[in-house]
Order: C-alpha cells, then sequence, then structure tokens
C-alpha cells in the first residue's frame, strides 16, 4: 500500500492506521501476498544513562533506536533505502518457536545409553516372565508363601528406592535465572553448552547453501534487532555472558531458535510473517529467553529423570503381560501417558515462562509490548481462513495461539510498567491490540454482507472482502 495508507509505527509509539482499501480482491491480497507498509523510524531520542528504577536496570545505547535499527526494506538486494519495508503477513500452518529437538539437545552420553537401558529393561521383564511360567506350581506357591512373610522387608526396600529418587531430585533442584522457579537439573550448564556446539555444527551444515549473507537487508535487520535486545538486558549476567551470533536462513517456515551457545538461527518465513519491527523483537525477546533461562538443559534434565523413572515401569510390564503384543501395547501405553501427563505440559510451561520473559526483555528495549498478542492473534486469524483443524492444546508442546494471546495481554500491564521504569519514550498511538480487534470485526460484518442468499458456506480461503480506511 502507499505511505498515505499506511500504519506507521516509531519507537516513541505514535501510529497512523494502515488497512487496504479498493477493489473486492483487497483482502484476499492482504491474505495471500501479504499487507506492504512502510516504516519511518524518526530519530527518538533514547536516554543514555543507565537507569535504576524499582530494583530494576535499564541499559539503552546512547544511539537513538531510529538509527540503531537503521531503515531497511526487506529485499534479496543488499541496499539500505531509507524506508524499513513492513514484512509480508503470509499465512502459514503454524508457527513453533524453539522445537523440541533444537532447544533441547540431549546429552550426547544419555543419546547412546537410553536405548540400550530400554533394551535391557525388555529383555530383564521378559526373563522374569519366562522363569515364572517355567516354575513347576509347587514352587511358585513357594515363592508366593515367601513373599507374603517378607512383605515388609519387600516393602522397605520399594520404599527406600522411593527415598533415593527423591532424594536425587531435591539434590539437584536449582532456582531459574530471572523467574526464581525451583527446577530440576541434572546436567552441567558447561557440558551442555559443549554439546550445543556440535549441533550447531550439524545446523551449519543443513543451512550452509542458505545462509544470508551480512550485507543481506533482511540479516541486518535481525543484528540490529538482537544487538539492541542484548544491550538492553546487558544488566542480566546471562544476557552479557553469551556472545549473541546471527545465522538467517533462507527457508519459507515461520521459525527461529537460539542454542544454548548464543547461536540465533532466523528462517526468512518469520520476517515474512511478522507485521513491524515490534514482533520481531517480542519473538527474539522469546527466544533469547529460552537460551538464558537454559531450557534446553531443564528438559533434558526432566526427560532423563523421568525415562529412567520409566525403566521400572517397563521392566514390570513386560514380567506382568502374558504375551509380547499385549507388552508392546502396554509400553506403548505408558510411553503416552509420560508424554501427554508430563512431557508436553511441562513444554508448555516452559514456553509460557519464555513469553513472560521476552515480553520483559522487549519492555526494556523499548518496544511496544502490546504488537506480542497482536502476532499470535494473526496467527490465529491465519489458520482459521486456511481451514486449519485445531487441534486441543493438550496434544501440542506449545500453547494454543489464542491462549498464547490473552497469556501476553495479562503480561502486558507489568511490562508496560518495565518500559516506563526505563525511560521509554511514550506509547502516544492506539493500541494495536484494539485496531486488530476492530479489523476483525469489520471483516466478520463484511462478510455477512457478501454471503449471497443460496450459499450455505463461506470460502474462507477466496474471500471477497475489504479493510476499511481510516
Amino acid at each position: 500500500c502507499t505511505q498515505d495508507r499506511c500504519q506507521r509505527l516509531d519507537l516513541s509509539g505514535n501510529t497512523r492506521n494502515c488497512f487496504l482499501t479498493g477493489s473486492p480482491d483487497s483482502y484476499r491480497n492482504f491474505i495471500g501476498k501479504g499487507l506492504r507498509c512502510l516504516l519511518n523510524f524518526p530519530n527518538t531520542e533514547v536516554h543514555s544513562n543507565a537507569h535504576h528504577s524499582s530494583g530494576r536496570f535499564c541499559f539503552q545505547s546512547s544511539q537513538p533506536l531510529g538509527e540503531k535499527i537503521t531503515s531497511l526494506q526487506i529485499s534479496s538486494v543488499g541496499q539500505l533505502p531509507r524506508h524499513f519495508s513492513v514484512w509480508n503477513i503470509q499465512i502459514t500452518r503454524s508457527f513453533h518457536t524453539s522445537p523440541s529437538f533444537q532447544a533441547a539437545p540431549v546429552p550426547l552420553f544419555w543419546i547412546i545409553v537410553k536405548p540400550a537401558q530400554k533394551l535391557f529393561a525388555i529383555i530383564l521383564g521378559r526373563s522374569i516372565r519366562n522363569w515364572w511360567k517355567a516354575l513347576p506350581p509347587n514352587k511358585r506357591e513357594l515363592f508366593k508363601e515367601s513373599a507374603r512373610k517378607n512383605k515388609w522387608k519387600i516393602l522397605l526396600g520399594v520404599s527406600s528406592l522411593g527415598v533415593l529418587f527423591v532424594v536425587f531430585y531435591f539434590t539437584h533442584l536449582e532456582e531459574t535465572p530471572i523467574t526464581g522457579r525451583a527446577r530440576l537439573l541434572v546436567f552441567g550448564k558447561e557440558h551442555f553448552r559443549e554439546l550445543s556446539r556440535m549441533e550447531y555444527d550439524m545446523w551449519m551444515e543443513e543451512f550452509k547453501s542458505k545462509m544470508l549473507p551480512e550485507t543481506d537487508a533482511r540479516y541486518q535487520v535481525v543484528e540490529r534487532v538482537v544487538g539492541h535486545l542484548s544491550e538492553s538486558n546487558k544488566d542480566i549476567p546471562q544476557v552479557s555472558a553469551l556472545k549473541w551470533v546471527i545465522h538467517v536462513v533462507d527457508e519459507p517456515g515461520v521459525n527461529a531458535f537460539v542454542l544454548p551457545n548464543g547461536q540465533v538461527f532466523v528462517f526468512t518465513g518469520l520476517l515474512n510473517a511478522v507485521s513491524d519491527i515490534h514482533q520481531l523483537s517480542f519473538i527474539l525477546g522469546h527466544e533469547i529467553a529460552h537460551a538464558v533461562l537454559e531450557h534446553a538443559a531443564e528438559k533434558a534434565s526432566l526427560v532423563h529423570f523421568l525415562d529412567f523413572l520409566s525403566l521400572i515401569f517397563l521392566t514390570m510390564i513386560w514380567a506382568i503381560c502374558p504375551r509380547d503384543s499385549l507388552a508392546v501395547v502396554g509400553q506403548w501405553i505408558q510411553s503416552k501417558l509420560q508424554e501427554f501427563v508430563f512431557d508436553r505440559p511441562y513444554s508448555r510451561t516452559l514456553e509460557a515462562e519464555a513469553d513472560k520473559v521476552g515480553l520483559q526483555f522487549a519492555a526494556k528495549a523499548c518496544v511496544d509490548v502490546r504488537a506480542s498478542s497482536v502476532f499470535w492473534q494473526q496467527m490465529e486469524l491465519a489458520e482459521t481462513i486456511q481451514g486449519q483443524p485445531k487441534l486441543p492444546e493438550w496434544l501440542s508442546t506449545h500453547p494454543s495461539h489464542e491462549n498464547r494471546a490473552e497469556h501476553l495481554d495479562r503480561l502486558i500491564p507489568e511490562a508496560l510498567k518495565i518500559r516506563e521504569s526505563c525511560n521509554c519514550p511514550s506509547l502516544s498511538g492506539p493500541d494495536p491490540r484494539l485496531i486488530f480487534k476492530l479489523n476483525m470485526q469489520h471483516l466478520l460484518e463484511s462478510s455477512k454482507d457478501q454471503e449471497t442468499p443460496n450459499s450455505t458456506e463461506r470460502d474462507l480461503s477466496k474471500p471477497k472482502l475489504d479493510f476499511p480506511h481510516t
């Protein structure tokens, strides 16, 4: 859209609404090709002093953020125009930051030993079952009678084993940085960073032909956003201790992840999905929070602990089930129970915590934190328009887009206080959440008006709707 129709966001919070107008195909163009706008970042004054208020240290560059996040046009050409192009909002199937494999590389030793331990448990359980079947009836009775006589000794032994697990758990609890949440941490941090270097080599080998050069405008945008986030949060030891290295991958997937050693990977599909610099800053703050909070080591520690416990139940399943086929079914049920009762809910908890801390990082960087929930509302709208099935949240490792937006809405008031305490420029423009809500209301009203009397259902993939011009 032309500049006079565009919503322009600057870091002082000034906005002008941007909507598509014109032909009935405008909405389709918005969905299929994206909303193209221009952002200007005036030289907003950013305080250079290290400000301390309400127990928070706010570090801000003496260079205005409008200069630090240089106005770049997103294109494959490495030129630097005067205007910053808002990336196209593209409809994507889903957006999951920090996939479990990328975010939580398991220790190399555990990768090797884990299958062997399960195999040993299966063999042991099956051997116990065959041994029991081979016992004569009289010996079985004698064994049962002996177990009844020594039931208290058996109970004491099982209880002692349980106490050992409890002691191990509580002696390996640590406090999560920033949030102070107690969490299990089994693996050493340095050892885990060494393994992350191995994973880094793997990703570099996979994406070596798709890496954007440093002269590319998209690379420079990500570099400046990450640099500003890290500079604004350098009072946090975990942030200042890491060297943040940027890698922009020319991939259509809407994804980004940060390895525990500070290697940042951003796909160009994400740059096409965010609406403005504020949404990108929040997403990258979320990913940096994963690395700072050491979620990779925490998730691997929980998996390690639960898998070790499951070996006992796995042995019992193969010992009790009369046939191998039933034992296989029992093992599958056990693995699914562990996955949906422990693994996935815990992963969603870590995602919510990264959202909270990432929002704080963005607030200290003087980002418009209100744009964070709009991003997830856009993703929800995208999936709805494409007719993607809505899976229950308990089936996913990530919160649903709707719940994620609601969670961020509850966190935004506190983030705005943090932003104010850092002497950031005030947000004088309209709330982007309100603008999005009004657009959705108009979208629904327009869709009802354009439905023909004979139509029984509306084709969401090809809507003929216009956005209002305000």
